[in-house]
C-alpha cells in the first residue's frame, strides 16, 4: 500500500471538457467505488471533494490531457495533495477492452492507492508561458512547410522550376515575382499560396523575437545561454529543450534523461532470446526532434565556427570545455558508426542519445537565475 500519513482516501478524476467522473478508494482496503459525474466546474468538484474528506485527507489524481494544469493548480491552492499522471505509463490489463469514464476514474483511484502511478512534473506559470510560445513557433514552422509544399506543387504542375541552388532565398523571391500565368484564376491561386508563405515567414519572425524577449526575464535564461554554447543549438533549440524539460536536475543520471526522451532501444527478450528494436519514442517528442536535428551537426569534423564562437563569448570556461569535449566525442562517434556501415539515420539517433548526456551535464553546470 502507498499510505501517506494523513491520507485516508485516494480520489481518481477522469477529466473531460464538460464533465469529470469521480471515484474513490479508501487508503487501507476495500472496493473502489464510483462517486459521481459532475460538470467540469470548480464549485461542483469542490462540493464533492469536501464530502469525501476535504484537504489533508485526500490524494487527488487525474491524467494529463488537453485541459491543462489549471485544475491541478486549483487543487494545490485548495490544500489538496494532487498529482497529474502520465497517461502512457498507467498500467493496464492486456485483456481489458472496455473503456468508460467511470472505469478510468476507478482505475486511477486504485492505482494511486497501490502507488503504481507515475506523476509528471508540473511547470510553473512562467515556464508554461515560454513553452506555449515555443510550441506556437513550432506549429507555425510546420504550417509554413505545408504552405511551401502547396506552392511548389502548383508551380511543378505548370512546369515552373527554379534553376537556382536554394529555394526560399531572396533570389528565389525575385524569381517568384517574375512568374505570370495565362489564366487570371491561376494567377490568383499562385498569389494566395505565395502570400500564405510570406505571412508564415513574418509570424515566425515575430514569435522568434518574442522568444528572445521572454528569455531575458526567465529564470532558466542561464541554462538556455549555456546550451547555446553547444554545437547545433541556437536560441530556438535551446529554449525548446529547457522549456519542455524544465529542471533537468531532477534526472539523477543521464540514462534517465535518455529514456525520458525515448532515445533508448526497445527490447523484447525472453529466456535465451534477446531482441532489440528501434528506439522507444516515449516521453517528450519536441525535445527528441531537437536532439536528432542537432546531432546532424556532428557529422563534420570538430571545429568552432563563427556562429558557435559568437555564442560562446562570455561563457564560463567549464561550459566551453564541456562543449569542446562533446564535439570531440560525438564527431568521432558519428564517423566511427558510419565507417561500420550503419545507416545515417541510425547513426544520428545514436549520437543524439549521447548528446542527451552532455545536455544533462551542461544543465547541471548552469544554475537558474534567482527568483
Amino acid at each position: 500500500m502507498n499510505n501517506v500519513t494523513g491520507i485516508r482516501k485516494y480520489v481518481g478524476l477522469d477529466v473531460h471538457k464538460a464533465t469529470v467522473s469521480i471515484a474513490v478508494a479508501d487508503a487501507q482496503a476495500g472496493e473502489v467505488r464510483d462517486v459521481s459525474t459532475v460538470a467540469n466546474d470548480l464549485h461542483a468538484i469542490r462540493t464533492v471533494l469536501r464530502k469525501l474528506g476535504g484537504p489533508g485527507a485526500l490524494r487527488v489524481v487525474y491524467e494529463a490531457g488537453p485541459t491543462g494544469y489549471g485544475l491541478y493548480r486549483w487543487l494545490v491552492a485548495e490544500g489538496y495533495a494532487a498529482q497529474v499522471i502520465a497517461p502512457s505509463l498507467i498500467p493496464r490489463k492486456a485483456g481489458d477492452r472496455v473503456k468508460t469514464d467511470r472505469r478510468d476514474a476507478r482505475l486511477l483511484a486504485r492505482l494511486a492507492r497501490a502507488g503504481e502511478l507515475t506523476p509528471i512534473q508540473i511547470p510553473d506559470v512562467a515556464d508554461e508561458a515560454v513553452r506555449d510560445l515555443s510550441r506556437a513557433r513550432e506549429d507555425l514552422v510546420e504550417a509554413r512547410t505545408s504552405a511551401r509544399q502547396r506552392l511548389q506543387a502548383l508551380l511543378l504542375r505548370h512546369g515552373m522550376v527554379f534553376s537556382g541552388k536554394t529555394r526560399w532565398t531572396k533570389a528565389h523571391d525575385r524569381w517568384l515575382s517574375t512568374l505570370a500565368f495565362a489564366s487570371p484564376a491561376q494567377q490568383t491561386a499562385f498569389t494566395e499560396y505565395w502570400e500564405a508563405v510570406k505571412r508564415a515567414d513574418a509570424a515566425i519572425e515575430r514569435l522568434t523575437q518574442a522568444l528572445r524577449d521572454a528569455v531575458q526575464a526567465w529564470q532558466w535564461q542561464p541554462v538556455v545561454t549555456a546550451l547555446m554554447a553547444m554545437r547545433g543549438f541556437d536560441l530556438v533549440a535551446a529554449v525548446t529543450v529547457v522549456a519542455e524539460l524544465g529542471d533537468v536536475r531532477r534526472f539523477t543520471h543521464p540514462r534517465e534523461l535518455m529514456a525520458y526522451l525515448g532515445l533508448v532501444p526497445s527490447e523484447h527478450s525472453s529466456g535465451a532470446t534477446r531482441r532489440k528494436g528501434g528506439i522507444t519514442k516515449t516521453g517528450n517528442g519536441h525535445v527528441r526532434r531537437i536532439m536528432i536535428e542537432a546531432s546532424w551537426c556532428y557529422r563534420f569534423p570538430a571545429r568552432i565556427g563563427k556562429g558557435l564562437n559568437e555564442r560562446q563569448q562570455g561563457q564560463a570556461d567549464a561550459i566551453c570545455d564541456l562543449s569542446w569535449k562533446a564535439q570531440h566525442r560525438l564527431c568521432r562517434r558519428f564517423s566511427a558508426l558510419r565507417a561500420r556501415g550503419l545507416h545515417q539515420n541510425q547513426v544520428c539517433v545514436a549520437v543524439a542519445r549521447e548528446l542527451a548526456g552532455f545536455i544533462w551535464a551542461m544543465a547541471r553546470i548552469a544554475q537558474p537565475a534567482a527568483t
